[in-house]
């Protein structure tokens, strides 16, 4: 513990004198920024914190494991490699924040050098031990030929499961918490909150208004929060109205979180805009929060 104190310590002050180096700053990657509503141009939820050459992904929607090749591939960010991904966190298991866990398992995993650590919440060694199951026909024929594979083990992952906030993660150079948000009526989702020496990053999930991800956010530099439409929303018949209501975020609220934790960028996505203009979510956030704020694309940068 002394050991991984005296490491922030030391960061932080080059943070401070300007002199971070290059292989310790942060990246924020759009790996999907889309919603359960197809859509060409968006993948389905994900996000990845790329730090020390170590990249930290949250959620894995339809999408995003192609996105992340395409991150390394064409945009030089190595980390971003499937193989190569190490931590994986989900903040719910929502069909559009998880399609494309099998693909990530599954892509080249008889090259990994060492297998995924997956968090999620309770339901998530489930989710897992079913994509083994789908995998048992490839895995027998790979195991049968003579294809050579030093883990044979090398597709599963090491399952954490969270039922509560609190820190899931603490190495040196980074901290990861989750904190418990409010999505309809699901038991569990949460939010997370990424502190490395030189950014702090606020990852919302789904959720309606809450206040404690203001609370999360307070200051932080990035604040990735989901929206809904008002104008959008105001479309939709009564039950749908109520659904949403009780399970994302109207702009407007989202205004008000960013108003209460003034974080020096506020990113949205999973936009649901329902017949709407797709920047009308932007527009109303716009209309009541005078902050930095940016309707996120797929493979933005940040």
């Amino acid at each position: 513990m002394k050991v991984i104190n005296l490491f922030r310590a030391a960061l932080c002050l080059l943070v401070l004198a300007g002199a971070m180096p290059a292989w310790a700053q942060t990246q924020v990657v759009m790996l999907g920024t889309g919603t359960p509503v197809p859509d060409a141009d968006r993948a389905g939820q994900s996000f990845a914190v790329v730090h020390d050459g170590e990249a930290y992904v949250f959620d894995l929607g339809g999408g995003a494991v192609q996105n992340a090749i395409k991150a390394d591939q064409d945009m030089g960010i190595a980390a971003l490699d499937p193989t190569r991904i190490r931590y994986l966190f989900f903040t719910h298991l929502h069909s559009d924040h998880i399609l494309d866990y099998p693909e990530f398992l599954a892509t080249y995993w008889w090259r990994r050098k060492a297998r995924a650590h997956v968090y999620g919440p309770p339901g998530t060694q489930q989710m897992s031990d079913g994509v083994y199951e789908m995998l048992a026909p490839d895995l027998k024929a790979r195991f049968s030929g003579n294809q050579p594979i030093k883990d044979k083990q090398g597709y599963k992952a090491q399952v954490t499961e969270i039922s509560s906030g609190g820190t899931v993660l603490d190495k040196p150079g980074i901290r990861i918490d989750a904190f418990p948000v409010k999505h309809g009526s699901l038991a569990h989702a949460f939010g997370y909150k990424i502190v490395t020496p030189d950014k702090t990053i606020v990852i919302s999930g789904d959720t309606t208004y809450d206040p404690d991800v203001a609370q999360q956010a307070e200051g932080a530099d990035i604040l990735i929060h989901e929206a809904i439409s008002e104008q959008g929303l105001s479309k939709l018949p009564p039950f749908w109205q109520d659904y949403h209501h009780a399970a994302h975020t109207t702009s407007s609220d989202v205004a008000r979180i960013a108003n209460a934790a003034k974080p020096k960028l506020l990113v949205l996505v999973h936009n649901l805009f329902y017949g709407a203009d797709e920047r009308s979510t932007l527009d109303e956030v716009r209309a009541d929060y005078h902050g930095r704020v940016v309707l996120a694309d797929d493979l933005d940068v940040y």
